[in-house]
């Protein structure tokens, strides 16, 4: 694809994308913020439109695309979906279903991928632990050999379509090795006895289910470990890029839907007779998230373009990381503005600022928090 097909392909994708997310999701997020769950049948329609499967092997149901189009798409999403809980799980796949596509068997993949990017079942990762974070080569989620099957106990919190996932990619230790050499990656079927799940409330993202897991002797089929037993800890870090890559998009995209309500805000809104964006000060604080919102998509794409060219260096590394902390501390700041360009009506629900500003913080959070962001990106310079 060269790059005037590119940039067709972009455009004509980013407008599905802004007709589906205006029509189908926008509407309905305050209802289904309250109802805390979005219809089901939202995937199939996702599916329907080639979004879930974007990425992904053409043989197993998917539609291979650069970060330059599955960025794109994602920021789209989030600017005129304007929900933190209907993108993380309507697409908890992407970071759930990498590591079956490119490390499980044949036979696996196609039982399990095509499904899940046809809208059918859904796919959830599940590596946070309630006595770790960060920390994964820590983790005490077991899995231990019978035959041909894992015994696994244990439990996960804070996972993301926890309650209604049909497979989950868990991290466990195997062996007997301690640190991340006795990381293992496991699929297991939802469905499977001794899985137990107990959603979790939270501050936003209230039509997301997230689930605190628990495997009590839950016993899987040996060939739905992924990869080999101790490989688990490589590439959980190498789809940690991923993720985080497409957490900046996002944020830039929730960024992009605060100025634009609060721009719209203040041309329509009359103070002291005239417009509120006639005061000097207003205008400034939207020229702000101007500034950071564009600084911001430039650098994404510069580190998307380096990734779409097969770069994964040290400093691509911490280019992602750091790129990560700058998106959601645009996000963070254009929330805070908007909320206060909007006055009382910023603080009300159903306003797309009150939503942004209450889910800013997983965003910071999710993926790697900034200070572990810091600490990779600290490393991968070389920076003691």
């Amino acid at each position: 694809m060269n790059a005037a097909e590119l940039r067709e392909a972009r455009s004509a994708l980013v407008d599905t994308v802004e007709r589906f997310a205006r029509s189908e999701i926008a509407p309905h997020v305050s209802a289904w913020d309250a109802a805390g769950e979005f219809p089901r049948t939202l995937y199939r329609r996702a599916a329907e439109l080639g979004l879930l499967g974007l990425g992904y092997p053409e043989e197993l149901g998917g539609t291979p695309a650069p970060y330059a189009l599955r960025l794109p798409m994602w920021r789209a999403l989030c600017r005129y979906g304007t929900s933190g809980g209907v993108q993380a799980s309507l697409f908890s796949h992407n970071i759930g279903l990498p590591p079956v596509a490119l490390l499980a068997s044949d036979a696996v993949k196609r039982e399990v991928v095509p499904p899940v990017l046809a809208g059918e079942r859904i796919s959830a990762l599940a590596i946070t632990e309630p006595g770790g974070g960060s920390d994964v080569a820590q983790l005490r989620t077991t899995a231990r050999r019978e035959g041909d099957e894992y015994v696994v106990n244990g439990e996960k919190i804070f996972i993301t379509s926890g309650m209604r996932a049909d497979w989950i990619t868990l991290a466990v230790r195997t062996g007997e090795s301690k640190g991340a050499s006795g990381i293992s990656l496991l699929l297991v079927p939802g469905d499977s006895a001794g899985l137990s799940r107990a959603r979790l409330d939270k501050m936003g993202w209230l039509c997301s289910d997230t689930a605190h897991l628990r495997f009590d002797g839950v016993r899987v089929p040996a060939r739905y470990l992924l990869g080999e037993e101790g490989a688990g800890f490589k590439a959980i870090m190498g789809n940690f890029n991923g993720e985080r890559l497409g957490l900046a998009a996002g944020a830039i995209g929730y960024a992009e839907a605060c100025y634009d309500e609060a721009l719209a805000w203040a041309q329509q809104r009359q103070t002291f007779g005239q417009p509120l964006v006639a005061h000097q000060v207003i205008r400034h604080k939207l020229v702000d998230m101007r500034q950071r919102i564009c600084a911001s998509a430039a650098w994404l794409e510069a580190v998307a373009a380096r990734a779409d060219a097969g770069d994964a260096s040290p400093d691509w590394v911490a280019e992602v990381c750091t790129l990560k902390n700058q998106a959601t501390q645009t996000m963070q700041f254009c929330a805070d503005a908007g909320v206060q360009i909007l006055g009382g009506m910023g603080y009300m629900r159903g306003t797309v600022c009150e939503r942004i500003y209450r889910e800013v913080k997983v965003v910071t959070i999710g993926g790697g928090t900034e200070e572990i962001m810091k600490e990779l990106a600290a490393r991968q310079w070389g920076i003691a």
